[in-house]
């Protein structure tokens, strides 16, 4: 499963402005802090401050701040808010043309690792991700694939 590139940049903007609290962000210096685009970042904080994740205020000095504390902002409802399917494979969309619906167990399968996913996400809120505090998990380390050799 790959989230989109909006979900990314969400997490990020929502990361370096919990960082903030004493004051307003503003697009361009979570760009120029990301290394992204501050067209992508705009929509992203338009798309945040529709589902109530952040505060904007427009005009000069204007910006952006949380809308609630990081200990309140859960990763699996902002992710669920910003991605706009989890459709993993074809069956779980609504154009679904495979010829093994009904016969297959990988939809099952591939729910079921959606599933833990997203429960993985629910047990983790924006505060858990801020310099200097202790993760409810391992940290993250580059998970080996093995590929069949050709």
């Amino acid at each position: 499963m790959r989230l989109t590139m909006m979900t990314d940049y969400a997490l990020r903007l929502l990361m370096y402005v919990a960082q903030q609290p004493q004051r307003l962000c503003t697009i361009a210096e979570v760009a120029q802090a990301h290394g992204v685009s501050e067209a992508h970042l705009m929509k992203v904080t338009h798309q945040l401050g529709l589902q109530g994740w952040i505060e904007t205020v427009r005009g000069k000095g204007g910006g952006m701040r949380l809308a609630h504390a990081p200990a309140d902002i859960n990763l699996g409802a902002v992710v669920r808010s910003v991605e706009p399917d989890f459709d993993l494979v074809e069956c779980f969309g609504t154009g679904d043309h495979c010829m093994l619906t009904g016969n297959c167990r990988l939809a099952g399968v591939l729910q079921g690792a959606l599933h833990d996913f997203m429960a993985h996400l629910d047990g983790v809120t924006l505060a858990d991700l801020l310099p200097g505090t202790d993760l409810p998990f391992a940290p993250l380390r580059r998970m080996r694939v093995d590929r069949p050799s050709s």
